[in-house]
């Protein structure tokens, strides 16, 4: 068990070492479905156990699946030892809480909820029943994104002053199979938006920067995707040291992009998370610190999972906490609070 390579620049996550017969997986899109297979491989003498948000049937055969169950109730009876939940945000709580009741870490994937109420009421469960949970911000585990955690840490670049977020990709390459306007993404009871389903941005760059607080916002929804939930956002964040960030995320971009650049004092920080690369322009010139575009993106999740069993077992993980994805989700209710909106 545990089988993990190492990335180039020295980061390794040991885990999945935590002998487990019974895993349980909510929900049957597309991020359900790697996270089934990956389970099968940390895990190849366990039952996998899959459920669909809606607690019915499949309507096709169910890829890394030993037991197809109809409830929580009855994952719950069948003694599950850990649950991941990959259902629609606005399902997140539903499906988290028995389970939480029960004693069963759960890893849920982001974001913790798509209302602020859902998460509190999954903290709750949480502390008073002393369960572990963590959510799924798989970015984290990416080598270049710890780099970055780590050179800003060491303030590589000196003071922080201006931090540039993009993020874009056209909604109708997601997911090619199914007609995108009736995606989880395009769908606000399901926990659609830009907001919501690029809060990646919002929980790496409080990671790296630590509370941000909202200074403007306009969200948008265009005649290009026809959706009823916002396609694009313009965002203006700060921070208490007086250091300005500004996310730009949308649904239209053809070519994925996705890129933070991080201006300091001493120099500029550019993480492009696409390629996997940070470079760093300083008065010595321009220096590509890593690069690894073909390093196999699936050892994120791999290393999201084993890191949550660092947590079961009480041991150091640097997985997303229940705290830092409210964190998150206050910060979207925020940036909705204060848009304008058309």
């Amino acid at each position: 068990h545990g089988r993990l390579q190492s990335c180039s620049i020295g980061y390794i996550f040991t885990g999945a070492t935590l002998i487990m017969e019974r895993i349980a997986v909510i929900g049957l899109g597309n991020i359900s479905i790697r996270h089934r297979h990956n389970l099968k491989y940390l895990y190849p003498f366990a039952s996998i156990y899959a459920m669909s948000a809606s607690g019915q049937v499949a309507a096709s055969e169910v890829s890394d699946c030993d037991v197809f169950v109809y409830s929580v109730e009855e994952l719950i009876q069948h003694q599950i030892e850990l649950a991941i939940i990959a259902s629609p945000a606005t399902l997140h709580a539903v499906h988290a809480i028995p389970l939480i009741k029960a004693g069963i870490p759960v890893l849920i994937e982001k974001p913790l909820a798509a209302s602020l109420a859902d998460c509190e009421a999954i903290q709750a469960a949480s502390q008073e029943h002393n369960t572990r949970v963590a959510v799924g911000y798989c970015l984290r585990y990416l080598p270049s994104a710890m780099l970055m955690k780590d050179l800003l840490t060491e303030q590589k670049v000196g003071r922080c002053y201006h931090v540039q977020v993009e993020t874009g990709q056209y909604l109708p390459d997601w997911r090619p199979n199914i007609d995108y306007r009736h995606s989880v993404s395009a769908r606000a009871e399901l926990g659609g938006g830009v907001l919501l389903e690029l809060s990646h941005e919002f929980d790496y760059i409080q990671w790296l920067l630590g509370p941000l607080q909202v200074k403007y916002a306009n969200l948008s929804s265009s005649e290009e995707l026809g959706l009823s939930v916002e396609d694009m956002a313009d965002i203006m964040l700060g921070d208490k040291t007086g250091a300005i960030a500004t996310v730009h995320l949308d649904f239209l971009q053809r070519k994925a992009h996705r890129k933070c650049r991080v201006i300091g004092s001493e120099g500029t920080l550019e993480w492009d998370l696409i390629h996997n690369s940070v470079t760093l322009s300083s008065a010595n010139g321009i220096e590509i610190i890593y690069c690894d575009p073909a390093w196999d993106k699936n050892q994120m999740y791999l290393a999201m999972i084993s890191d949550f069993v660092n947590l079961i077992q009480g041991k150091k993980n640097n997985g997303a906490s229940i705290e830092e994805a409210i964190q998150t989700v206050t910060l979207i209710k925020e940036v909705k609070a204060y848009s304008h909106y058309r």
